[in-house]
Order: C-alpha cells, then sequence, then structure tokens
C-alpha cells in the first residue's frame, strides 16, 4: 500500500509560526538536532515508546514532521558518516513518499563540506537488524539504501496528520559491519547508553571488544556527519513552511 506523505505538503501555510516535529532514537541525535522552532521527540530506541509519544502529541501543534539521526547501512556502497536523504519509507507492505520539494531542499543544504549524500529509500523495523546476513537480505528485499526503528512510525504518524514528511539518516554501521548484539540492548529510557551494561557486558565476553571499538569508531564517525547537518535542521521549519 503507497500512502504519499508528500501530497500534504500543499497544506502548509508559508507564514505558519508552529515548530516542526523531529524524530530520533537516541539522546545524542536529540542534543544535535535541538534548536529553535523545533520540538525533539526521542524514542531510546524503541518502537512502542515512540508510538506512545505520539499518540498523546497534538498535530496541529507542528507543521511538518522530520526523521532525524544514525541509521543501519543495507546498500553495500554506503560507508559510515554517508547521508541518506530518503526517497520513500517502508515497512512490510506500506510505503511512504517523502515530502519531493522539502527532500530537495535537504539535498541541496548538506551537499557541501566533503560529505558524501545520496537519495535513497528507509526501510523500517522494530527490532535491531545487525548481522551481516541480516542486512543484505532485507537490502535484497526492499532496496533500501538503510534501516533504522524510527523512521517508518514518523512517516505514518505525519501521513495520518496529514503533514508533510521528510527524513535524514546517517549511516552507522555499514553494510558490511555486524553489530554487536551488546549495543541495541544498552540504551537506557532516556535514549543514552548505559555504559556501566556495556562494560559488564565485556567483562563477561572479552572477545567483543574489538567488534565494539569498530562500532564506536563507526558511530563516532555518523555523529559527527550528524553535526555537520545541524545548521540544516535550525533552518528546517523555515524550509519545510516554504512548501
Amino acid at each position: 500500500m503507497i500512502l504519499g506523505a508528500g501530497d500534504h505538503a500543499s497544506a502548509v501555510n508559508s507564514f505558519d509560526p508552529r515548530p516542526v516535529l523531529i524524530v530520533t532514537g537516541l539522546v545524542q541525535e536529540a542534543r544535535i538536532a535541538a534548536g529553535p522552532g523545533l520540538t525533539v521527540i526521542c524514542s531510546s530506541s524503541d518502537p512502542k515508546q515512540l508510538r506512545a509519544l505520539l499518540a498523546g502529541f497534538d498535530p496541529t501543534t507542528i507543521r511538518g514532521v522530520v526523521s532525524f539521526g544514525v541509521a543501519g547501512g543495507l546498500d553495500p556502497k554506503l560507508r559510515s558518516g554517508d547521508i541518506v536523504v530518503a526517497t520513500e519509507v517502508m515497512a512490510g507492505d506500506r510505503r511512504w513518499l517523502t515530502a519531493l520539494e522539502f527532500s530537495e531542499e535537504l539535498l541541496a543544504g548538506i551537499g557541501i563540506g566533503g560529505r558524501r549524500v545520496v537519495r535513497g529509500g528507509l526501510a523500517g523495523v522494530e527490532k535491531v537488524v545487525g548481522a551481516r546476513a541480516a542486512k543484505a537480505a532485507l537490502h535484497s528485499e526492499t532496496g533500501a539504501a538503510a534501516v533504522d526503528m524510527e523512521s517508518h512510525i514518523a512517516a505514518a504518524y505525519a501521513d495520518n496528520s496529514g503533514l508533510p514528511f521528510a527524513a535524514l539518516r546517517v549511516v552507522s554501521d555499514p553494510a558490511s559491519r555486524a553489530l554487536p548484539a551488546l549495543v541495541s540492548t544498552a540504551i537506557k529510557s532516556n535514549g543514552d547508553i548505559d555504559i556501566a551494561k556495556v562494560l559488564r557486558g565485556i567483562a563477561r565476553h572479552p572477545s567483543t571488544i574489538k567488534a565494539l571499538v569498530s562500532t564506536g569508531i563507526d558511530f563516532n564517525r555518523a555523529l559527527r556527519s550528524l553535526r555537520g547537518c545541524r545548521g540544516l535542521m535550525l533552518d528546517v521549519g523555515g524550509l519545510v513552511a516554504e512548501l
């Protein structure tokens, strides 16, 4: 089923003073996104929590929705730090198109500074896809460039609320790298990383150190790239308002 979130762009008033809703999964992403004219929601990488937060959120108080943060790479050509501006979001048999004009503005705004920017689809999932084989299978099935656990929920909310939607995600763990299981279980309810739990996991399984270090390097590279998009997020309200 194809749902055109981009079809709602014409409903946005160019003088609309309402903020844009930014949907993130981790507290680090939320901190980067925060700024004037923006309302930020952090799901703590928990789809149920995100749905609950959005269920209690009044869509009449915002003028657009953006999914913003890191993602797992599915396209083997992408590396950590590469930026994906979504053309569509897929989850199961559902598909949401992003607001075309807004996506073009995103591309124009971040295609500088040596950062690699691509257009592509995002696959939405309910659980972390960390194994290389699982990433390859999802890429073969969907053709998506990257995967995350927030974009499909944000897209559905935008579509149901008649709001324009866009998504900007930076690849953290590329398709060629498996994400250690400990990473997906060490996120606190506030979206921060539970360092103590990570250290306990390392103590029990010292062989995971190498994989965790590589994952940390990838994640920090992705966050640096995401910070490079911060100025765009501060301007994003104006971009949506012009649609």
